[in-house]
């Protein structure tokens, strides 16, 4: 199990939650699970999230590695310039 923090906007579709606990090794099975744990994030998941993994940001990085020690913040994504 690894545990996320939810950035922002995102915890409303969590009930709230500011931290959940997820089964999953990758960035895709973390999206899948939270998809089917809290299923009013699946939306916002479509529209597309990125993901801090020890401070550094992923975007359609299916297959990052996350394990229960890395510090993981899932948070909508993020343009800029």
């Amino acid at each position: 199990m690894v545990k996320v923090k939810l950035w922002g906007s995102l915890r409303q579709f969590a009930d709230d939650q500011e931290w959940v606990d997820v089964d999953a090794s990758n960035f895709k099975e973390l999206l899948d699970q939270l998809s089917h744990l809290y299923p009013a994030l699946r939306p916002k998941i479509e529209r597309g999230v990125s993901l801090a993994v020890d401070g550094v940001i992923y975007r359609n990085a299916w297959f990052t590695q996350i394990s229960d020690e890395n510090e993981i913040v899932l948070m909508p994504y993020m343009v800029g310039g």
